[in-house]
C-alpha cells in the first residue's frame, strides 16, 4: 500500500538555501520547496510559489512510494527530460530495491546513444554559426541520437527479479512496460547548465552558458518535447526531476484529471526571475519572495510558456511540471476558437522588464514574419507591446525614428560605435516619449524601440523571446564583465524606416477608448497594431462584473489595486495579487471578477482577435 506522503518529521526541506549550498545549481532563487509550508507574506501581496490543489491522496513523496509500486510492475522504462540527473535516481532505486531484497538488472539508454562527434555532426546545421546567438528550429527526433536498431532489440534479462532501463529515450522500447517519466522546469535546467553539472543531449561536454542554450533552444527541447508529447499514452507516473534525493510523483490520470478540471478554471504558471546588465530594483521592492540579496532584476517570466511551469499541490506536496506538458494535453479548452491554429503553442507571454535605477535597455528591433520563418524556423513572430507599470518622472520609452532618419548614416555611427566603443547620440536618430503609467506602446516587428532607465514594464508580447536584433548597448557590459552580441546586420533586414516621424505617436502608441460600461465598471480598448495578432482591454471596476471568453483565452493581471477574486461558476474561487498573472481558458465560458481593495482595480486583459493570419 503507498501512502501519499512519506515525509518524516526530521527531514529538513530544502527551500531558499544558498547557491553554494546546491553544487549542481547556480543561482541566487530558491529552489522550489518540496511540501507547503506557512508563508510568512501577507496575504495581499505578490506570491511568487503559486500553486494549484489536486486533492488528498494525489501526490506522493520520495523513492521509498515510487520503488514499491516499481517492484508491483516487475518491468519498468525511466525515462525522462535533458537536464534530470539519472545517475542519482538510479542509485537510489538501486539502494532501495536492496534494502526489500530484489535483485535488478539495469539498461542505460546512454550506452546505446551514438558517438558525441556524431551526434555534433548531426545536429550542427541547426546551431547557426560558432558566435551566433540563433539557430534554426530542428526536423530532428529523439530515434536519431540512438544506434536505434541497436537498442531497440534490447531484450530484459529473465534472471533479474526487475528490469530497469533509465535514461532519456528509455520510452522508445517496444516492451510491455510502463514508463515513469521525470521532468524538470526550464530555469532548473538553465541553473545546472550554469553550474556545469550537465551537459546537452548526447553530448557531455560544457561549453559557453550560451552555446549550450541555443542547443537547447533549436535542438533538444524541441526533440524532447516532441519524443515525450509522443510517449504520453505509455506514460503511468509522471516525477518532478528538480530536486535531488527526494522526488516527488504522482500516477499520470491523476495529473491528466487534474489538469482538465485546471483548464475549465483559472491557472497561474510559477514566475521565475533573472538579473541583467540594465535591471533594476523595482522588483526587490514591490514583489514578496524574491532573494534581495540579488544584484538586480531584469526580467520576470511571468508567462514565458516554453519556459514556464505549473505546480500542483496535494498531502502537502508540491509537484511542478511543464507548462507545454498541460497545453499537451489541454490545448483545445484553454485556446477554443484559436486551437486549430495554434494547437499545443501558447501564443501569448507577459513579463517584466525592470530598469528602475538600472540602465537602458538595448536598441534594438525584431524579426518580420518572413525572416524568422526563412532564418530561425519560428512560426510566429515577436511582435511586442511595452505596458507601463509604473515609471518615475523623466523616464522615456525609444520608440519609432526621427522624420529626417538617414538610414545608411545610422548604419555608419551604429557600425563605428560598436568598432571604436564610442557613445552615440541616440535621439539623433530614435524618437522618444515620456514614460506615462498605463500607457501602451506599440512594437510590431521591425520597429526600433528600447525602454529607458526608471522604468518597470509589463511586456505582453506573441510568445517568442530570444530574437532580439541589438543596434546599440549604450556601450554597457553583461553582468560577467563582457560586451553583449550586437547583430547590426540582422537588424537593417527587418528594420521598417517608413515608421518615423509624426507616424509614431500615431500608428505606435495605442488610442484608448471606452469599450463599454455600467454602473461601476468600464471597459477600455487599447488597440493593438494591425500586425498583432491579440488585443488589450483595461478592465476598470469598483465592485465586480461578469466577463465573457468568447471561446478566447484571456490573460490578466492586477495593474492598480491590491486584490482580486476571480469567480467561476459561483462556486469556485482565485485570488490574485498585484502584479500576477492569471490565465482564463475559453472553456471557462464566464468568470466574475471581484475587487477586494478600497480604490478602483484596474485589470489588463490581453486576448487574441478573432480573424488571424499566421
Amino acid at each position: 500500500m503507498i501512502e501519499a506522503s512519506e515525509a518524516t518529521e526530521n527531514e529538513k526541506i530544502q527551500t531558499g538555501k544558498s547557491m553554494s549550498e546546491y553544487k549542481w545549481r547556480n543561482s541566487t532563487q530558491p529552489l522550489l520547496q518540496q511540501h507547503v509550508y506557512e508563508s510568512s507574506t501577507e496575504d495581499n501581496s505578490y506570491n511568487s510559489m503559486p500553486y494549484h490543489k489536486l486533492g488528498k491522496g494525489k501526490i506522493y513523496s520520495g523513492f521509498g512510494s515510487l520503488v514499491a509500486w516499481i517492484i508491483e510492475q516487475k518491468n519498468v522504462l525511466i525515462d525522462g527530460y535533458g537536464g534530470v540527473f539519472f545517475s542519482d535516481i538510479q542509485e537510489e532505486v538501486q539502494k532501495k530495491l536492496e534494502e526489500n531484497g530484489f535483485s535488478v538488472k539495469w539498461h542505460f539508454t546512454a550506452d546505446y546513444f551514438k558517438s558525441e562527434s556524431e551526434v555534433e555532426k548531426m545536429v550542427k546545421p541547426f546551431l547557426g554559426g560558432a558566435e551566433d546567438v540563433w539557430g534554426f528550429k530542428t526536423n530532428l527526433n529523439l530515434k536519431d541520437f540512438f544506434k536505434i536498431d541497436e537498442f531497440l532489440a534490447l531484450e530484459k534479462d529473465d534472471q533479474a527479479d526487475i528490469n530497469i532501463v533509465i535514461g532519456i529515450g528509455a520510452g522508445l522500447l517496444n516492451w510491455d512496460a510502463p514508463v515513469v517519466y521525470f521532468d524538470i522546469p526550464k530555469n532548473e535546467i538553465q541553473y545546472r547548465m550554469r553550474a556545469g553539472s550537465i551537459g546537452n543531449l548526447g553530448n557531455n561536454f560544457k561549453d559557453k552558458a550560451f552555446k549550450m542554450y541555443k542547443r537547447f533552444y533549436f535542438v533538444d527541447w524541441v526533440v524532447l518535447n516532441q519524443h515525450k508529447a509522443e510517449l504520453l499514452e505509455k506514460i503511468a507516473i509522471v516525477a518532478d526531476g528538480q530536486r535531488v534525493g527526494r522526488p516527488n510523483w504522482l500516477f499520470k490520470k491523476d495529473l491528466v484529471d487534474g489538469l482538465h478540471k485546471l483548464s475549465h478554471s483559472v491557472l497561474r504558471a510559477r514566475p521565475w526571475f533573472e538579473s541583467g546588465s540594465w535591471g533594476g530594483q523595482w522588483m526587490k521592492k514591490h514583489l514578496q519572495g524574491l532573494n534581495i540579496k540579488e544584484v538586480n532584476y531584469a526580467w520576470s517570466f511571468e508567462l514565458i510558456t516554453p519556459e514556464n511551469g505549473i505546480v500542483l499541490e496535494s498531502d502537502g506536496n508540491l509537484l511542478e511540471i511543464p507548462f507545454d506538458l498541460l497545453m499537451t494535453i489541454e490545448y483545445k479548452a484553454i485556446l477554443g476558437e484559436h486551437a486549430k491554429q495554434f494547437g499545443s503553442y501558447f501564443p501569448i507571454r507577459f513579463d517584466f522588464l525592470d530598469t528602475f535605477k538600472g540602465g537602458n535597455l538595448s536598441i534594438q528591433c525584431h524579426p518580420s514574419k518572413s525572416y524568422i520563418r526563412e532564418k530561425f524556423g519560428e512560426t510566429i513572430t515577436q511582435d511586442e507591446t511595452y505596458y507601463i507599470l509604473d515609471c518615475e518622472p523623466g523616464a522615456k520609452v525609444y520608440l519609432g525614428f526621427q522624420e529626417n532618419i538617414d538610414p545608411q548614416e545610422f548604419r555608419k555611427a551604429l557600425e563605428l560605435s560598436q568598432l571604436k566603443k564610442q557613445e552615440i547620440l541616440v535621439e539623433r536618430y530614435v524618437r522618444s516619449f515620456p514614460s506615462r503609467k498605463h500607457e501602451l506602446y506599440l512594437i510590431p516587428n521591425g520597429t526600433v524601440h528600447s525602454s529607458g532607465i526608471n522604468n518597470m514594464v509589463l511586456e505582453i508580447s506573441a510568445t517568442p523571446y530570444i530574437f532580439t536584433f541589438k543596434m546599440y548597448d549604450w556601450l554597457s557590459l553583461d553582468l560577467n564583465g563582457e560586451p553583449r552580441p550586437i547583430n547590426i546586420e540582422h537588424a537593417f533586414n527587418n528594420l521598417r524606416f517608413e515608421r518615423k516621424g509624426e507616424k509614431v505617436p500615431k500608428e505606435l502608441i495605442a488610442k484608448q477608448v471606452l469599450f463599454d460600461r455600467g454602473d461601476d465598471w468600464e471597459i477600455l480598448h487599447l488597440p493593438t497594431h494591425k500586425d498583432h495578432f491579440y488585443d488589450v482591454h483595461r478592465i476598470e471596476f469598483d465592485t465586480e462584473l461578469i466577463i465573457d471568453t468568447e471561446d478566447r483565452c484571456h490573460v490578466l493581471m492586477l495593474v492598480d489595486g491590491t486584490s482580486i477574486s476571480v469567480e467561476i461558476e459561483e462556486n469556485e474561487t482565485n485570488k490574485f495579487h498585484y502584479a500576477e498573472t492569471f490565465i482564463i481558458p475559453a472553456a471557462t465560458q464566464k468568470y466574475k471578477l471581484i475587487n477586494h481593495g478600497t480604490g478602483r482595480a484596474k485589470v489588463i486583459k490581453a486576448f487574441l482577435k478573432h480573424d488571424i493570419e499566421l
